[in-house]
This record gives structure tokens, sequence and C-alpha cells, in this order.
């Protein structure tokens, strides 16, 4: 990979912490510039026509051209890699966790930790508010769903450490910021977190 890479990114984001943690367990060199979301750094003119109309990050920026969304990011830099499986179902396997994070797990457990730990119950909206019950709700049956596939096994497809682990140690393992959801009710998910934390190359969230 011979592209200078860059990575457009607000470092406290789970999002974001994805694309850093792949590239430090495989080695790559990453430039990081950081934007702060809750000023609206990523909704400024200049951003949304050269970095992402959508208003969004992460961005990895590959040479001039520009690539979104967290998973596509890792998926790009781990392609070729022991964190991609060989196994043609294995590698399917982990892109269906990989969906499902996206899916079912970031929008309840990364929403409440940014809505509870970074807005601020107080400052959130009324529709938020009333939303609170459902989200924790889902987050824990998220939780419990992982915890249930980790019984007897170390990682999430296969034998290895994959993407879909990195995907969902990104939210997971900071889930408890804000108060909404308790890690100790979960313990096979907490010892994956440890084997997550123990791989050669990791960075911690805020490094």
């Amino acid at each position: 990979m011979t592209a200078h890479l860059i990575l457009h990114e607000y470092t406290q984001s789970g999002n974001c912490y994805k694309i850093r943690l792949t590239a430090a367990l495989l080695g790559l060199p990453l430039e990081r510039r950081e934007y702060d979301i809750l000023q609206g750094e990523t909704r400024t003119p200049d951003f949304l026509a050269n970095v992402n109309a959508n208003g969004r990050i992460p961005v990895l920026q590959v040479g001039d051209r520009f690539l979104p969304e967290s998973n596509a990011a890792c998926f790009y830099l781990a392609d070729g890699s022991p964190l991609v499986p060989a196994d043609r179902f294995d590698r399917a396997d982990m892109l269906r966790w990989m969906f499902w994070e996206q899916y079912n797990h970031e929008p309840n457990v990364a929403t409440l930790r940014f809505w509870l730990a970074f807005v601020g119950e107080e400052n959130l909206t009324e529709l938020q508010r009333a939303m609170l019950p459902a989200k924790r709700a889902a987050g824990d049956a998220a939780l419990k769903l992982m915890d249930e596939h980790l019984a007897g096994r170390f990682w999430f497809v296969g034998d290895a450490l994959s993407l879909a682990d990195v995907a969902l140690y990104a939210y997971t393992h900071v889930a408890e910021e804000g108060g909404a959801f308790r890690l100790a009710e979960h313990p096979n998910v907490q010892a994956w977190l440890a084997r997550v934390a123990s791989a050669p190359g990791y960075v911690p969230i805020g490094a």
C-alpha cells in the first residue's frame, strides 16, 4: 500500500477509532486530521465540497481519493491481510457482523454514549429523551446477543481476530460511558474485550 493515508476524524468517535485500530494492528502509517463535530466542523462548505458531501466523519483519504464509512475504510486497509479471513464463508460472516454492527449495535450503543456522555441528557431534545428507553433496550439486546455468540469461542468469526472484532470492539469497550449499559452483565464480552486489547499493535481510543 503506497498511497499516503489521511484519516479525517474526531478522536472520541468509535467509528473513527476502528480505522486507527485497524491501521495500528497492521502497522500502517496514518496521518490524522481532527474535526470537532460538536462545533459543526464537518458541516462547513469546505468540508462538504472537498472531503465528504454527506458531512460526516470518518473519511479515509487515500492519495487524492476519499472513502467515507468506517467499515469500508477498515476493509480497504485490511484487504489481503490476516484481519480478513481467507475462508469464503468466514469472510462473508465477517461482513455480516460488520453490517450488524452498523445496523443493530452502533445506532443504540454508540448513540446513547454520545447523547449521555458528550451532549448531556439535559441538552437532548424532547424526541431524543423519548427515545432513550427503546435505545437502551435495543443496546442491551445487542450486547446480550454478542455475549451469547462468544460463549465458548474467542473471536466473532473463525479462530482469529478479524475486522468483525475490530468493528464491534470500538463502541463496545466504551459502552459504559454515559451510564446506559453495564458490561459486567456480559462476561463473555468482557473476556473478548481483554483479548482484543492484548493484540499486538493495539492502541487505545484516546491515543
